[in-house]
C-alpha cells in the first residue's frame, strides 16, 4: 500500500454552490480515506464568505458535519487576501484553494495564491475574462517554479470537458478554426420555450418570467439578458484558442434589455415592463419561423478571421 497522502483544503464562497461544494468533499474525504491501495486525506483548514472567516491556526482540520454553526459562531477576525495567502503558502502539504465566488478582488489574487505554491480551482469566470494582463499573470504564476496548478473547467460549460477538450486539442498541435454554440444555460432554457423547433412558444417577456420563477436567471433578470456572461465565456475560449483577446466589451454583444429598460431601478420593475417590448422579439422570431428556422441566442469564435461575437442568429 502506498503511504497515506494528506491534503488541505481552503473555500472562499459558502453560499449555494459553496454549500452544495462542501457536501460533496464531505463524502469525497470519506471514500478517499478509505482506499485500500492510497489512501488521501482532505483536511478542510479555512472557510470563508464575505462577512465571517473560521480558519484552523495549526492546520488541523475543521468539521465537515458542523462546519456551517461553527462558521457562524467564529469571532475570528477576516484576514486580507494576502494574509489568507501566506497562511495557506505556510501549511505543511499540498494545498488547494476552492473559489466558489464571482468575486473580481479574490480572482485578482490567484496569481499570488499560485506563487505561495497553492492550487486554484474555480468557476469564477472573472480571473480568465478580465484583462489579458490578470490573465497572462495567473498562467505565469501557475509556471513558475513551486506554483500551484489552475483549474476552472466549470467557468465555461458547468460541468462538462469544454475547456480541457480545447485546451488539449491546442496543446497537441490542433489547429482550432471555429468555437460556435449556445453558451448560457439560461438563454437555452429561455429560447426553446419561446422559440420551440415545432414553432409557437409563448411571449418572450412571459417566458423570462418563468426562467426567473424556476431559478433558471439571476435575481435579476437584465445581469443574463444583456449577454455579458456568454460575453465573458467567449473571451475565455477565444483566449484558449490563441487569440489574445482583451476583454469581453472588446467585441460585439447583443444585450436583449430594451434600451428604455436599462434604466430601471429593479429587477421587478423591468419584469414588469418588460411586455410592453415583446413585439420587436415576436418580429424576428416570426422571420425565423417563415424561412424554417429559429432564433438562438449564439457565441461564436472564428479563429482565422479574429472574429469574436455575441447575439441572436437564425
Amino acid at each position: 500500500m502506498s503511504p497515506p497522502k494528506q491534503v488541505f483544503i481552503a473555500v472562499i464562497g459558502v453560499g449555494g454552490v459553496g454549500r452544495a461544494f462542501l457536501s460533496q468533499l464531505r463524502a469525497l474525504s470519506s471514500r478517499l480515506s478509505q482506499s485500500q491501495t492510497s489512501p488521501t486525506y482532505l483536511s478542510l483548514i479555512l472557510l470563508s464568505r464575505s462577512s465571517k472567516l473560521l480558519y484552523s491556526k495549526d492546520f488541523h482540520p475543521l468539521s465537515f458535519g458542523s462546519w456551517e454553526a461553527d462558521l457562524q459562531a467564529s469571532t475570528l477576525p477576516l484576514l486580507p487576501l494576502d494574509q489568507v495567502a501566506d497562511y495557506l503558502g505556510r501549511a505543511p502539504g499540498k494545498v488547494v484553494l476552492v473559489d466558489n465566488t464571482s468575486s473580481q478582488d479574490v480572482a485578482d489574487h490567484y496569481p499570488r495564491f499560485l506563487r505561495k505554491g497553492v492550487s486554484v480551482v474555480t468557476p469564477n469566470k472573472k480571473g480568465f475574462s478580465g484583462s489579458y494582463g490578470l490573465w497572462e499573470d495567473i498562467f505565469a504564476a501557475a509556471g513558475s517554479q513551486g506554483g500551484g496548478l489552475i483549474f476552472h473547467e466549470s467557468s465555461v460549460g458547468a460541468g462538462l470537458p469544454v475547456i480541457s477538450t480545447l485546451k488539449e486539442l491546442v496543446d497537441t498541435g490542433d489547429e482550432v478554426r471555429k468555437v460556435e454554440g449556445v453558451f448560457s444555460g439560461t438563454m437555452s432554457f429561455l429560447f426553446n420555450s419561446f422559440a420551440p423547433v415545432g414553432g409557437g412558444g409563448g411571449k418572450f417577456s412571459e417566458e423570462v418570467k418563468k426562467a426567473k420563477e424556476l431559478g433558471f436567471t439571476e435575481p435579476d433578470p437584465r445581469d443574463d439578458l444583456n449577454g455579458l456572461d456568454v460575453a465573458r465565456k467567449l473571451t475565455i475560449l477565444a483566449r484558449l484558442s490563441g487569440l489574445p483577446i482583451e476583454s469581453p466589451t472588446s467585441f460585439p454583444v447583443q444585450s436583449l434589455i430594451p434600451k428604455p429598460l436599462e434604466s430601471a431601478r429593479s429587477g421587478d420593475e423591468f419584469l414588469a415592463r418588460l411586455g410592453e417590448y415583446d413585439e420587436d422579439i415576436e418580429k424576428l422570431k416570426k422571420e425565423a419561423e417563415a424561412e424554417g428556422k429559429v432564433i438562438r441566442f449564439v457565441g461564436s469564435i472564428d479563429v482565422g478571421r479574429k472574429d469574436v461575437k455575441v447575439g441572436l442568429e437564425k
